[in-house]
């Protein structure tokens, strides 16, 4: 099987789209599956890569991260016709999207997609909701060819479906247990910010609007004195609000900027709790990422997030909105060293279930079915 991907994200790029997309091609090289990627330039992009095909590009208003390719058009009819793909898997529904919609149309190339970001929330954080019916009005359209939309979660899905969507199909995220694992020392995190408190507890994720981060700093400065003295804070990540949340932050919270590796792995396994109150997440990597590590999640009951945690097995889930929720839950977790520990246990138990081979073996079934199903339906006709 030959495999084109269209997507407006990839590596070296910072978010979950482009770090799974990543992930999957380099199990393809593995595998020795041919691929090519078509992708916008990145303005941190020092790779080179004979499968990858870059184009120019604007960032994206509401996500900077995710740019708005300028591509050159008869340049990639020419890369598809030399590669002959069995199927485009169209990853993004921006610029290289359409590209790869317009041309698996016009050469009757089997077509599949993927839904990974919930721009409807977005909208609400920031004020542009008055654009929610012209939003879903072009999802629709973008998605109706598509032979199978693959979901990272049941939230996702359900969503969707109440949308109006068909052809719905659970694409899940995996963790590499090699490297996000609880066996770190945790005293290198603690030397390394100079961190002296008993607790830490820990954010990760982009630092914008639509990940709540209003809510987190409420929630840092209601928790109760005799706790709130004990508690360092990390808070990892870059993001649009990093400057504003700086100024608002308390004495014993530091901000790391963006970690990934093995930085990111450490703080993970030396924090105490990790509290996530992002709501418009459709999986949530980061809390799988903190479950492998063994550290209990506090999150936000809503999108992908609410299927990865156990709801008082391996975190709690609080309503979105709720700060006494998320005060009462950290609280309860920071006072009983037994059920943090126990439930450290369960969330490393449940993240080694989750492996991206097998994860990524049913999307090359899902694919193989799909260029079955179009050949038997050109036969038919």
């Amino acid at each position: 099987m030959k495999i084109a991907l269209f997507t407006d994200t990839f590596t070296p790029d910072v978010n979950g789209v482009a770090k799974t997309l990543s992930r999957f091609t380099r199990y393809l090289e593995h595998k020795k599956i041919a691929y090519q990627v078509f992708a916008p330039e990145s303005t941190n992009d020092d790779l080179f890569s004979k499968q990858i095909h870059r184009f120019a590009s604007l960032p994206f208003f509401l996500y900077p991260e995710c740019r708005l390719a300028l591509p050159n058009m008869p340049k990639i009819r020419a890369q598809l016709q030399a590669f002959q793909p069995d199927i485009i898997h169209i990853a993004t529904p921006f610029n290289m999207g359409l590209c790869g919609l317009h041309y698996a149309k016009k050469m009757n190339i089997s077509m599949v997609g993927s839904y990974h970001t919930d721009f409807e929330q977005y909208l609400s954080y920031y004020d542009l909701h008055f654009l929610t019916p012209f939003l879903w009005k072009y999802m629709k359209w973008f998605h109706q060819p598509l032979e199978r939309i693959f979901v990272p979660s049941e939230s996702t899905k359900e969503h969707l479906q109440q949308q109006g969507f068909t052809n719905l199909s659970i694409w899940s995220r995996g963790v590499d247990h090699t490297l996000f694992h609880p066996h770190y020392d945790r005293f290198d995190v603690r030397i390394k910010y100079n961190i002296k408190k008993p607790y830490i507890l820990t954010y990760v994720g982009r630092l914008a609007p639509e990940k709540n981060l209003t809510l987190l700093m409420e929630i840092a400065k209601s928790l109760p004195p005799h706790i709130r003295h004990k508690v360092h804070w990390l808070i990892v990540g870059d993001g649009p609000l990093k400057e504003l949340l700086k100024r608002e932050s308390l004495e014993h919270m530091t901000f790391t900027g963006f970690l990934q590796g093995e930085q990111l792995a450490k703080i993970y396994a030396a924090s105490d709790l990790f509290v996530f109150p992002s709501a418009t997440e459709t999986f949530g990597n980061v809390v799988l990422e903190s479950l492998s590590c063994g550290t209990p999640v506090i999150g936000a009951n809503a999108g992908g997030v609410k299927t990865i945690i156990q709801h008082g097995r391996n975190g709690y889930l609080c309503n979105p909105q709720s700060v006494d929720e998320f005060v009462h839950h950290t609280t309860e977790l920071l006072e009983d060293l037994h059920k943090r520990i126990h439930f450290g246990h369960q969330g490393r138990n449940y993240a080694l279930t989750q492996t991206w081979d097998s994860i990524f073996e049913r999307l090359l079934l899902e694919y193989e079915e799909a260029v079955i199903n179009r050949k038997q339906s050109v036969q038919l006709a």
